[in-house]
């Protein structure tokens, strides 16, 4: 941590300033929010900070899904809103963080505490005078949640707040009465470091897990080790990446920890999707006689369209905090310290399995003709060729989801997405939090990789959260938006059934207008409808550079779908046929929608 010395400071500093020099002293250097009444005091001690700034976003939903986006890539992030309409509208971006183990400081002006000791009536409340009702809803979506009223100790407050949600990797909530922002603290008391540190686990308990681990591990004939979303979060890459090197053991991930193992080490598999995932990766991981789970966020996980779980009764789970061996919970063990005692008194001698690579991940070479219309399954196969070192790829809810987990990722590329809490629409501010990290990295690392941030969006997620493109554009930021054009809600219209529905149907907009209509200079917008096209745009060099903002639309007919859905599809039609059920009415075969795509969208477009 670069600490800010109090010799360089005022002898007393505000209590605002304070917060913002604990975030600085964190390398997490862009606040997140929008002003409101009770906020804008805070937010003036903002300037007051060299080296911070204010991202400005457009709403407060928005901003909970960048500054979530920001925290997967930095380790926390802070927000500010203001009380009751300004929270709230946040909220749900707040409960994705929580769901998913985002580290999230959520700071919330509030009224001064006169007004709220009188009850007074102001904008902005129910007109109850109850002023602890969002306090309330918001602690059910944080780790911790508190009102500040002490002024004596106001700055551990914000100290033990930020400790919390980094030690946690869950949102927190801090209401600050404006009256407070203006309490005077040392500013040497920014010379203690935070103790970011995790509480020691119980050695005795943490040995047995330890052994019992290893007792597995050595005689297992058919091991796997699951690299989950919490590796990422939680901050064992490393450690992971060590136990899987050292073990030889075939090593998979899940959906959500897609990018936290390295996919270029020789015993990778690929991505385990449980019931969805390819027979080859199936194979393997169903009929393993030892799993173990890194990272584990979820252990059990149904959707409409896929089941995920392990079926080995021989599978260890290691969460964050605890550990999951058989019908035993151990709680209160920290997962870094656990890893790290289990690879001091790991033993590769003793490993009884016959070291196999993992079957690789395998990349179908698809010949098609240049005018062909593209199909999910090409696309996602072609961009596994486009993606190069250091790349930050965001996937939305829907079918992005689904066809990322067919690519391969190469080295020290990242993966965003929400496969747990889905909120459609996320992925857009998500990706503008992932540029302002990455803008961040870059100046503060000496490597050369200039990393690319890559989303990819359904035209219907981005009509949820397009306002976001607007402060891309105002701060100079330089992603790829793929727009998967598929005339709504696909994934919905697949799973449901219903491609006539038309309450999945959405407003066409035209979308290579919206960067220019945002007031960027410095732009490229192409439409892209056939494999010519989109061949000649990942075969050009100069595409490949991220010297601007570029907003890509792929045309793709409404009811096609990536193949593992499809595979899925297909599997549920075969089993109701042999039971003696109805088969679905319908087939869902994207040659039969391509009447929904208007001539005039199948002519390419600068």
């Amino acid at each position: 941590m670069n600490y800010t010395r109090s010799n360089e400071l005022p002898h007393d500093i505000t209590l605002g300033e304070f917060l913002f020099h604990r975030f600085k002293q964190l390398h997490s250097e862009t606040i997140f929010g929008l002003p409101g009444a009770f906020n804008t005091q805070l937010l003036d001690k903002l300037a007051k900070v060299p080296g911070l700034r204010w991202a400005g976003n457009t709403n407060e939903l928005n901003a909970a899904y960048a500054a979530d986006g920001y925290a997967r890539l930095k380790g926390i992030a802070c927000m500010i809103t203001t009380f009751g309409v300004g929270e709230l509208s946040a909220i749900n971006g707040v409960a994705g963080s929580f769901a998913e183990h985002v580290g999230l400081l959520h700071v919330v002006g509030m009224p001064p505490t006169s007004a709220q000791t009188k009850q007074l009536l102001l904008n902005h409340t129910l007109g109850n005078g109850d002023y602890k009702v969002f306090y309330r809803i918001a602690s059910e979506v944080a780790c911790y949640s508190t009102l500040m009223a002490d002024q004596d100790l106001c700055a551990e407050e914000v100290d033990d707040c930020i400790t919390r949600a980094w030690i946690l990797q869950k949102p927190v909530y801090l209401g600050i009465p404006i009256n407070l922002i203006e309490t005077m603290v040392s500013s040497a008391k920014l010379d203690k470091p935070l103790n970011l540190k995790l509480p020691p686990n119980d050695k005795h308990i943490e040995e047995e897990v330890v052994n019992q681990i290893l007792q597995h591990m050595y005689k297992a004939k058919n091991p796997v080790i699951i690299s989950d979303a919490c590796v990422i979060r939680h901050h064992v890459v490393a450690e992971t990446t060590e136990l899987s090197t050292r073990t030889r053991f075939p090593v998979y991930t899940t959906p959500m920890g897609k990018g936290a193992i390295d996919e270029s080490l020789p015993n990778f598999g690929g991505v385990f999707m449980g019931s969805i995932s390819p027979p080859e990766v199936r194979e393997v991981v169903n009929f393993a006689d030892f799993v173990l789970v890194v990272g584990c966020m979820l252990a059990d996980f149904s959707t409409s369209s896929f089941h995920f779980g392990y079926k080995t009764k021989e599978c260890a789970l290691l969460f964050p905090t605890s550990v999951k061996f058989k019908h035993a919970i151990y709680p209160d063990l920290h997962i870094k310290s656990l890893l790290e005692a289990l690879l001091r008194k790991l033993d590769e001698s003793k490993i009884k399995y016959k070291c196999q690579p993992a079957p690789p991940m395998i990349i179908p070479k698809s010949q098609l003709p240049s005018r062909h219309t593209l199909r999910h399954e090409w696309i996602w196969n072609q961009m596994s060729n486009w993606f190069q070192q250091g790349d930050i790829i965001i996937t939305e809810t829907g079918t992005s989801a689904f066809g990322i987990n067919q690519t391969h990722f190469p080295y020290d590329s990242r993966g965003i997405s929400q496969a747990l809490w889905g909120s459609v629409g996320y992925t857009v501010g998500a990706c503008l939090g992932a540029c302002f990290a990455v803008d961040e990295m870059a100046k503060d690392s000496l490597s050369p990789v200039s990393r690319r941030v890559i989303l990819f969006v359904g035209d219907g997620a981005l009509q949820l959260t397009v306002q976001e493109v607007s402060t891309m554009v105002r701060w100079g930021l330089k992603p790829y938006i793929f727009i998967m054009n598929n005339q709504g809600y696909s994934v919905d219209r697949f799973l449901h059934h219903r491609s006539n529905a038309s309450y999945y149907d959405i407003q066409t907009w035209d979308y290579l207008r919206l960067l220019a209509t945002f007031g960027a200079r410095s732009y490229e917008a192409r439409k892209i409808v056939t494999v010519g096209d989109f061949l000649e745009m990942v075969q050009d060099p100069h595409f490949a550079r991220n010297d601007k903002i570029r907003m890509l639309e792929i045309m793709l007919p409404p009811m096609d779908v990536p193949q593992a859905l499809m595979d899925r599809w297909l599997t549920e039609q075969e089993s109701k046929k042999r039971a003696g059920e109805e088969t679905d009415a319908y087939t869902p075969s994207p040659e039969s929608s391509l009447k929904r795509i208007r001539s005039d969208d199948l002519t390419p477009t600068d």
